[in-house]
């Protein structure tokens, strides 16, 4: 199986809730009545279609095969005032992270962010009056009784923006893989060539007193990514959750680290102002290849207003201080 054909988040479904149960016309009669008023009972509502928060699911991948969601329609209501029953709702688990938009127009619905959190996507309709509700002074017997309403149906598209503490930003080939596999039992393939990574990688990493932090290996960024060049919407949508992003940039880059960090910046900017409100850290990779003097020379040419750190993810340099800068920015 190809790397990341397991991982879906973009689902393109159709839901179709519950149609609401008629109320009944029903009149009251029994051994001792012959002519009762009337009993008729309320319809059930139509089933909704539900989308719950599951800490369970990281992908939309179990939705990707179900492309109408149908939920069950209402009883109709029954004599002796007695209510129909309800449909039965349809509740798709969804990962944290799911944002939810109308197909049709695009327009955000909701987010699920949280374990066991629910919305109703898709409302059933109404169940109908009995009879009894239209009981008056001037219609004592009324034979009639209200149709439930119809359930809606619906295009949805639901998408996921993985959540995470940290994300890791950086072109193809910054280390970012490297780095998750060493801080965390997260097992992202590694190679040598861009786009190793074409899926986020989400890896705990333990961090001092049995604490921890979830760290995401975005998929490499490229220059006009915010134009949705190579597969850049879908890499940067990633980035929107995270808490703290973490820039990453190789010591052996060919342009300079400043110019470098500068390209990065300019393409979350342009895909979204607001990811310049986020915590930023930068951590120079690689640094295993540097000596004393050639880093102390680097240094000084590093971009103002950003935390710098040289790490090396194979030798271990500087690894433990950078968990430490993760941490006080993930809590401040």
């Amino acid at each position: 199986m190809a790397q990341g054909s397991n991982f879906v988040d973009y689902v393109k479904v159709c839901c179709r809730s519950g149609h609401g149960g008629a109320g009944s016309a029903h009149l009251h009669r029994d051994k001792f009545t012959a002519k009762g008023g009337p009993d008729g009972g309320d319809g059930g509502r139509g089933g909704h279609i539900i989308l719950k928060g599951s800490s369970n699911h990281w992908t939309l991948l179990h939705l990707k095969y179900r492309k109408h969601i149908i939920a069950e329609n209402g009883g109709p209501g029954l004599s002796a005032l007695r209510t129909g029953a309800n449909g039965k709702d349809d509740i798709l688990e969804v990962p944290l992270g799911t944002v939810a938009k109308d197909a049709e127009t695009g327009e955000i619905l909701f987010d699920i962010t949280e374990d066991g959190e629910t919305k109703i996507l898709t409302p059933g309709g109404k169940g109908g009056l009995g009879n009894w509700h239209f009981k008056s002074a001037t219609q004592q017997t009324p034979r009639f009784a209200q149709p439930g309403l119809p359930g809606k149906e619906q295009w949805v598209i639901l998408e996921l923006k993985v959540l995470a503490d940290v994300g890791l930003v950086g072109f193809p080939n910054a280390g970012k893989s490297t780095l998750l596999s060493v801080v965390s039992a997260a097992k992202p393939e590694i190679a040598d060539y861009p786009f190793t990574t074409l899926v986020p990688n989400l890896g705990i990493v333990g961090y001092r007193d049995n604490r921890s932090f979830v760290m995401a290996d975005i998929p490499g960024i490229i220059e006009g990514a915010s134009q949705g060049k190579g597969l850049g919407h879908r890499f940067l949508r990633h980035i929107e959750r995270n808490a703290v992003l973490l820039f990453m940039i190789p010591a052996d880059t060919d342009r300079s680290i400043a110019e470098e960090y500068d390209i990065l910046l300019n393409e979350l900017t342009a895909y979204n102002p607001e990811l310049m409100d986020k915590p930023r850290l930068l951590a120079i990779t690689k640094a295993d290849m540097l000596d004393d003097e050639l880093e102390t020379e680097m240094a000084e040419t590093l971009p103002k207003g950003i935390s710098s750190i040289f790490i090396s993810s194979v030798s271990g340099k500087n690894i433990q201080q950078l968990k430490d800068a993760i941490w006080r920015a993930i809590n401040d």
